[in-house]
């Protein structure tokens, strides 16, 4: 590797893409482990600390007299940091819960119906607000199926509110692995 310690264009570009992909490895990382994926977090790390070492070795080598490695590395981090969220958000790891709050109405049983068809477990509860009668739907789903119970939701109960929250454990219930 001695290319790594020169100044040419291949040191910048080793170390923007390679911290790139460091930090989202990271990040996606981080999100399994905290999600109780302790053993798919910790083959990652593996690779994480592998490509840290290689990097963050390349920027210290010669950042005394290369300024410009350290603007590279910085840049890569903070673009790295919005990759590695991205990513994690489109594979969707863990579960969540959503409540859905309506006024009694026709619709809402066309919802708790097409929910229901569409393989989500709908929990309906009664519940009263300031200006009267509510229905308060309760789901609990994996993450990936969030967009679609919202866009269900949103096509028949447009004012509808709807509270989004992560569950790190649920026990029983309908959700399968």
């Amino acid at each position: 590797m001695d290319f790594l310690m020169g100044n040419s264009i291949w040191v910048y570009l080793f170390i923007f893409f390679g911290k790139i992909l460091e930090v989202s490895v990271s990040t996606v990382r981080l999100v399994l482990i905290n999600r109780g994926e302790r053993t798919k977090g910790a083959i990652l790390a593996f690779f994480d600390i592998l490509l840290w070492v290689m990097i963050t070795g390349t920027v210290l080598a010669g950042f005394q007299s290369d300024w410009f490695r350290l603007v590279i590395f910085a840049a890569a981090f903070a673009i790295g940091n919005y990759i590695g969220s991205w990513i994690e958000d489109k594979l969707a790891f863990g579960l969540s819960s959503v409540q859905v709050i309506v006024s009694e109405c026709e619709e809402t049983q066309a919802v708790t119906d097409t929910l229901r068809a569409s393989g989500l477990a709908v929990t309906v509860l009664h519940g009263e607000g300031k200006d009267g009668e509510r229905k308060i739907l309760m789901l609990h789903l994996k993450r990936k199926r969030i967009r679609q119970a919202v866009n269900i939701v949103k096509f028949y109960l447009s004012d509808a509110m709807i509270v989004v929250n992560d569950a790190k454990n649920i026990f029983g219930g309908y959700i399968r692995k």
